[in-house]
């Protein structure tokens, strides 16, 4: 379970069981935990508010390669995925050709970056 899930759930489960406190608790008390809640969530929000404001966008370097055919080469180079220069956050390749390369050659069906 990721981050972000777990936040949700504990959410979920902080609302739900102030709900049901606030159902059996006596009047004064409920209503000094409710401002007490309040208080706090607005703080929480406002936080997060320019958090997100602030921070950094997210990297978003992705190459993807997928579906590509036979390479095949005889003393020189055949491509039929990706080949270049950069770098990547990530690389993600699946459902590649085969690759087949003789006399010195060089087949690339993925991602080939330097």
């Amino acid at each position: 379970m990721n981050t972000s899930r777990v936040v949700l759930l504990v959410t979920c489960v902080v609302v739900a069981g102030l709900g049901i406190w606030f159902a059996v608790a006596r009047w004064d008390d409920a209503n000094r935990i409710a401002t007490t809640a309040s208080a706090l969530g607005a703080v929480a929000a406002i936080g997060v508010a320019v958090w997100a404001a602030v921070r950094a966008p997210a990297s978003n370097k992705t190459v993807v390669v997928s579906g590509t055919g036979k390479a095949t080469a005889s003393g020189g180079r055949a491509i039929t995925g990706v080949s270049g220069h950069g770098s990547t956050d990530s690389i993600r390749v699946r459902r590649t050709g085969d690759a087949e390369a003789t006399g010195g050659g060089d087949a690339v069906t993925g991602a080939e970056l330097d």
